[in-house]
C-alpha cells in the first residue's frame, strides 16, 4: 500500500498574511492647517485640546477636538486631526467619517485622501482604497506612500501588472525601500515570473535580512523552480531567525521527506511536538515518516494518539489500518476501515481496501457487499465499479460482473481498456457478438490496445471466419509485443485454421516455449501435431495439457482426443 500525504505539492503561490504595516499617523506632509475663520469658540477648544493632548489626557482632548469641530465645521483640518484622534481610540468607524469630511472639504489635498485611503484598507474597503489612493497620485504621481499601498491593495485584487507598474515607480524613486521589493517579488510570483520574483525578495533580504515574510516567501519561490535545496536553506535561515517558526518547520520536514531523507524530517516534525495548537498534524506526518520507514510500531503508535484524543479523525483511522496491515493485523485494519465515515474523502479507498483484505481471507460475497455499499454513496466512481466486476467474475457471477463492466463503459466511454475487458466478460458469457462489438470499440479508441487486436483476432481464428482479417489484426498485436507467447500462439491458430500444419507447428511450438505451462496452448500444439500425422507426439502434448488443466470440460475434451489417437497408434 502507498501512502500518500506527508509531502504535500504545492500547485499553487499561496501569499501568507499581510506583513505590511499600516500607520494611521503616516508620513503626512504637514501642510494640512487649521482654518478656524475667526471662530474664538473653535480656536479655544482646538488650543485646549492641543494642550490635553501633550499632557496625555486623551479623551479630554478628545471631546475639545470634537468640540473645534462642531464650531467650525468646515474646517478640514479639524475633521483631519479627529480621524487621527479617532483611529488612535480604534473607533474606525468614526474615523473614516472624519477623513472622508476632510477630503470633501479639501479635494486637493494630498493627506485628507491618504488617511482615507489607509482606514478604507483598514475596514477591507479596498475598492474605495484605490479609488483615494489613485487620487493621491493624480494630485503627486510620486508619491512613495501611495504607490506602496496601491501596489499591495492591487496585488490583493489580483491585478498583478498594475501592482508591477507602481511598485517599480516606487523603486525608481527609492531603491532601498524594503517592503517595494518585497511586493513587487509577490507580484511577480503571482504572475509565475519565478526568476524575477526571487531577485525581488533577495533584493528586499538585503535591506532587511531577518524579514520572516520575505524569506518564507523566498522559500516557496525556490520551491515553485524546483530549487529544493536552496527552499532548505532559507528554511533553515528563517528557523535562525525565528525557532518557533511552526509553518517553516512543517515545510522544511516535508520538503525532506520528498528527499526520502526521513530520519532529518523525523527530526523537524519531532521538534514541532508542543509547539502547535493542534499538534494531530505533525502526530500524522511522524507516523507517516514511521510508516515509510519501516517503524510500523511507532507509526501505530503515533496514529493511536491521535486517535486517542480525536476518535473520528479519519486520516488516522485510514493510516492505521494501512500500518496494521503491514503489522498483519488486517481484523485490527478492518475494525479502523469501518469507523471511518461514508463523508470523509478516505471512506471510498478505505472500504476499497477493506475489500481487499476480504478478497485475500478469500471472502469474495463479504468484498462483494462492501463496494456494494460504497456504489451507495459514490456510483460515480468508475475505478470501484471496475473491481466489483472483477469480483463478480471471480465469483462466476457474469451477468452481474458485465453489468458492472458496462456502468464502467458508461462513465468512461472514451476507455478502451473497459471495452476490452467487457468484451472478454461477454465472450466468457457466450455472448459472441457483444464481445467483438466490444473488441472493435476498443480498437477503434486505441489503434495499439494489442491485448484487443490479438483477443479479436483469435475470435474469428477459433470461429474459422475472417482468417486475412485476423491475421493482419494479430500481425499488429505482435509488432506491438514481439515475444507474446499468448499472441503467437494466436497466429499459429490462424495457420493452423487454414490447413497449413507445419507453419501452424513452427508458431505453437515457439508460443509453447515462451508460456511454458498454458494447457491451452499445449493442448492446440497438440492438435497441429495430430493433423500434421505427429500422432505420437500429440499424445504427449496432450498428457501434458491433461496434467496442467484446472478446467473439467478442457480435461474431458482432451482426454477424448488421447484416447481416440491411442487407438489408432
Amino acid at each position: 500500500m502507498i501512502l500518500s500525504g506527508c509531502a504535500t505539492a504545492l500547485p499553487d503561490y499561496q501569499l501568507p498574511p499581510d506583513g505590511l504595516i499600516w500607520s494611521p499617523e503616516g508620513p503626512f506632509s504637514k501642510e494640512a492647517k487649521a482654518d478656524l475663520g475667526g471662530d474664538a469658540r473653535a480656536f479655544n477648544h482646538f488650543l485646549k485640546g492641543q494642550l490635553l493632548l501633550i499632557d496625555g489626557e486623551f479623551e479630554p482632548s478628545l471631546k475639545e477636538f470634537e468640540a473645534a469641530a462642531q464650531a467650525s465645521p468646515s474646517d478640514a483640518f479639524l475633521h483631519f486631526r479627529l480621524a487621527q484622534l479617532y483611529l488612535r481610540r480604534g473607533d474606525l468607524r468614526r474615523a473614516l467619517g472624519e477623513a472622508e469630511s476632510a477630503a470633501r472639504l479639501e479635494p486637493k489635498s494630498v493627506d485628507y485622501h491618504l488617511l482615507s485611503a489607509g482606514i478604507y484598507s483598514a475596514v477591507g474597503d479596498t475598492q474605495k482604497g484605490l479609488t483615494a489612493y489613485n487620487e493621491v497620485l493624480k494630485l503627486d504621481p510620486k508619491n512613495q506612500e501611495a504607490l506602496l499601498y496601491a501596489g499591495a491593495l492591487y496585488l490583493q485584487v489580483e491585478d498583478y501588472a498594475r501592482a508591477t507598474q507602481l511598485l517599480d515607480e516606487l523603486l525608481k524613486l527609492d531603491d532601498s525601500s524594503a517592503l517595494g521589493h518585497y511586493y513587487l517579488g509577490r507580484a511577480r510570483a503571482k504572475s509565475k515570473l519565478y526568476l524575477g520574483a526571487e531577485q525581488s525578495f533577495r533584493k528586499a533580504l538585503e535591506l532587511n535580512p531577518k524579514s520572516e515574510a520575505v524569506l518564507m516567501d523566498l522559500a516557496l519561490v525556490y520551491e515553485l523552480e524546483g530549487k529544493t535545496e536552496d527552499a532548505i536553506q532559507t528554511y533553515q535561515r528563517l528557523l535562525q531567525v525565528n525557532p518557533q517558526h511552526v509553518w517553516s518547520r512543517r515545510r522544511l520536514g516535508e520538503l525532506y521527506v520528498g528527499q526520502n531523507k526521513l530520519d532529518e524530517a523525523l527530526r523537524q516534525f519531532e521538534r514541532l511536538e508542543g509547539s502547535e495548537n493542534d499538534p494531530r498534524d505533525t502526530r500524522i506526518k511522524i507516523g507517516l515518516i514511521s510508516f515509510e520507514k519501516g517503524d510500523y510500531d511507532r507509526a501505530a503508535t503515533e496514529f493511536n494518539l491521535v486517535l486517542a484524543g480525536d476518535p473520528t479523525n479519519d486520516r488516522a483511522l485510514y493510516y492505521l489500518a494501512a500500518t496494521y496491515i503491514e503489522l498483519k493485523a488486517n481484523d485490527k485494519a478492518l475494525e479502523a476501515f469501518e469507523r471511518i465515515s461514508d463523508k470523509s474523502e478516505f471512506y471510498a479507498d478505505s472500504r476499497v481496501q477493506a475489500a481487499q483484505l476480504y478478497e485475500r481471507k478469500e471472502q469474495t460475497q463479504k468484498a462483494i457487499d462492501t463496494l456494494q455499499g460504497v456504489i451507495k454513496k459514490l456510483n460515480d466512481r468508475k475505478e470501484i465499479h471496475a473491481y466489483l466486476s472483477a469480483l463478480y467474475r471471480k465469483a462466476k457471477d457474469f451477468p452481474r460482473a458485465i453489468q458492472s463492466m458496462e456502468r464502467v463503459v458508461a462513465l468512461d466511454p472514451k476507455n478502451d481498456e473497459a471495452h476490452f475487458q467487457l468484451g472478454a466478460l461477454y465472450d466468457e458469457n457466450k455472448v459472441k457478438d457483444k464481445s467483438i462489438a466490444s473488441m472493435k470499440k476498443a480498437i477503434e479508441l486505441n489503434p495499439k490496445n494489442a491485448p484487443a487486436l490479438n483477443y479479436l483476432g483469435y475470435t474469428w481464428a477459433e470461429m474459422g471466419v475472417l482468417l486475412d482479417e485476423a491475421e493482419e489484426l494479430i500481425m499488429r498485436a505482435l509488432k506491438i509485443a514481439p515475444n507474446d507467447g499468448f499472441y503467437i500462439d494466436s497466429l499459429g491458430w490462424v495457420y493452423y485454421q487454414r490447413g497449413d500444419y507445419p507453419r501452424a507447428i513452427e508458431q505453437l511450438e515457439k508460443a509453447v516455449e515462451l508460456t511454458v505451462d498454458d494447457p491451452t496452448i499445449i493442448e492446440h500444439l497438440g492438435d497441429a501435431y495430430e493433423k500434421a500425422g505427429r500422432s505420437d507426439r500429440a499424445v504427449a502434448r496432450y498428457r501434458e495439457s491433461v496434467k496442467l488443466s484446472k478446467d473439467a470440460e478442457q480435461i474431458k475434451r482432451v482426454r477424448e482426443k488421447i484416447q481416440r489417437l491411442e487407438k489408432k497408434i
